[in-house]
């Protein structure tokens, strides 16, 4: 993983729609940058609708939230519409991106290999630095977590 303190390296992906998103475009704003293994699964749909339901909290607290995964656009458009999430979902599908921020696995999940993203998250400042690094979160209390230690009161 990488470190607090180390700048966020760049990197551009298509969102849910197929729109390229940078990561650059987000500074001047504290980014919560989540990988999730795959949309639609129990863990991560929590994890997304944790965001979601505290969107008031991370909004007023001028932080965006941005998740990651190895899914593709398709499935991406999908699982922001049917959870009604209002931040974006980018499409590491080659995992790059993950690579890149050491947030990558290959898991045996029923016998079978899989090449994803790993529940992990970061969180960087607003010049683009990282923050804080949070690996193999619990998809439930992530959220809340972030909040009491990055954004609520600040």
């Amino acid at each position: 993983m990488l470190s607090a303190g180390e700048s966020a390296p760049d990197f551009e992906l298509p969102n849910q729609d197929g729109e390229l998103v940078r990561l650059s475009d987000c500074r001047g704003h504290p980014v919560v940058l989540y990988f999730y293994p795959k949309a639609g699964t129990d863990g991560c749909t929590t994890e997304a609708c944790s965001f979601r339901d505290n969107w008031d909290r991370f909004e007023a607290a001028g932080v965006q939230v941005v998740g990651v995964s190895t899914d593709p656009v398709d499935e991406l458009a999908e699982f922001k519409r049917e959870q009604d999430l209002p931040f974006p979902l980018l499409s590491d599908e080659e995992g790059n991106v993950a690579r890149t921020y050491e947030t990558f696995g290959t898991p045996e999940i029923d016998g079978e290999q899989y090449e994803i993203a790993l529940r992990n998250t970061y969180v960087i400042d607003e010049n683009g630095d990282i923050d804080a690094v949070y690996e193999d979160v619990s998809p439930e209390m992530h959220a809340e977590e972030i909040l009491e230690s990055h954004a609520d009161g600040q």
